[in-house]
């Protein structure tokens, strides 16, 4: 029994049913990889149940809002990704007449799409042999090959695109990709993978040189930087809250939000933050009302950043023009905390 035999009944055995797997249709592949890109496939799945009904074709995509995509979007993380696909939706659709692209190079040159995506569409929908390599593919390879290249190298890629590509079944190249990430996924598990049940467990480096818990090999995490956010929560007498939309290339870009100080440190005394306001804020706000709501701070982990989360409320001195209901403010696409906070605080109040 060849290894690629192996791993393909082993695939027709085990994979589980998901509704990506149900068709060949390039938009609903490439949906379903933007999502699912640094997520969770129980997390992603209702996410991309939701963009489907929402809408179906790309068509139907690349005509939303992106308030309404970034909506959709809410609590995935990664917002680039949802700004990215609207943005290609638009494209295909008033570019391409709607129409997929159907090579590899053609494929990676859209916004939003790397050589993984672009692998998956192309080998899925097709039948094009380019293998694809994830975080799976690369602890499986990396397990049973022994391979000791740190996988976020710029080499790492290379080396492991090429030994994924000589094990590929050309004739089925869809199948064998979703076969080695769910391979990856469920037998070569990161913590416990389940050897006493693999069929490949007599060949592999790792399990034979007792490497099981040292590969694959990742070089150390970059530094982590620490933020101090503090978010104004303004309302007034008419109980229209102020909010704006997220400038810049930095974290939720164009999702809204509340008027934001950053200071460089945590501030709970209300002298010191008063200190720290713009002044064509201190001048409308009633400040002897200004309160703390959270005494200890909402801490929020991103990628390569650690959040610290105050929220003051303060009173408006005259109504907020361009104010909104607690009704049109759920309506907006806000970053996950903010999202907690509405409905902690707004929620109670009604």
């Amino acid at each position: 029994m060849t290894w690629t035999y192996t791993l393909l009944f082993w695939y027709s055995e085990n994979k589980r049913l998901f509704p990506w797997r149900e068709t060949k249709d390039p938009y609903k592949i490439w949906l379903s990889e933007i999502i699912l890109q640094q997520t969770r496939t129980a997390q992603g799945t209702p996410y991309y149940e939701r963009f489907i009904k929402a809408f179906p074709t790309v068509k139907h995509l690349a005509l939303a809002t992106e308030d309404r995509v970034l909506k959709l979007w809410q609590g995935l993380g990664y917002y680039s990704r949802a700004r990215n696909l609207h943005h290609t939706a638009q494209y295909i659709y008033k570019e391409r007449k709607g129409v997929f692209p159907t090579t590899f190079q053609e494929l990676l040159a859209l916004q939003g799409v790397g050589d993984y995506t672009a692998s998956a569409i192309a080998s899925i929908c097709y039948d094009l042999p380019e293998a694809v390599v994830d975080g799976n593919v690369y602890r499986f390879l990396s397990r049973f090959f022994g391979i000791s290249t740190p996988i976020n190298t710029s080499t790492a890629h290379r080396e492991f695109k090429a030994k994924a590509t000589l094990l590929l079944d050309q004739r089925q190249p869809g199948t064998f990709n979703q076969a080695m990430m769910e391979f990856g996924a469920l037998q070569c598990a990161p913590k416990n993978p389940s050897c006493d049940q693999c069929p490949f467990v007599s060949n592999c480096v790792a399990f034979n040189q007792n490497k099981i818990t040292l590969l694959p090999i990742k070089n150390a995490k970059i530094k982590i930087t620490e933020r101090y956010f503090n978010y104004l929560v303004i309302q007034d007498v008419n109980e229209k809250i102020q909010i704006e939309k997220r400038k810049g290339k930095g974290i939720w870009e164009n999702l809204f939000q509340f008027p934001l100080v950053e200071t460089p440190k945590g501030i709970k005394n209300r002298t010191e933050f008063i200190g720290q306001l713009p002044d064509e804020l201190e001048g409308s706000l009633d400040l002897k009302a200004l309160t703390l709501w959270n005494k200890t701070a909402v801490i929020h982990k991103l990628s390569h950043q650690k959040l610290f989360i105050f929220f003051w409320v303060v009173p408006s001195r005259a109504p907020l023009e361009k104010g909104l209901t607690f009704r049109q403010l759920k309506n907006r696409a806000v970053p996950v905390v903010l999202q907690n906070f509405i409905e902690n605080y707004f929620e109670i109040q009604t």
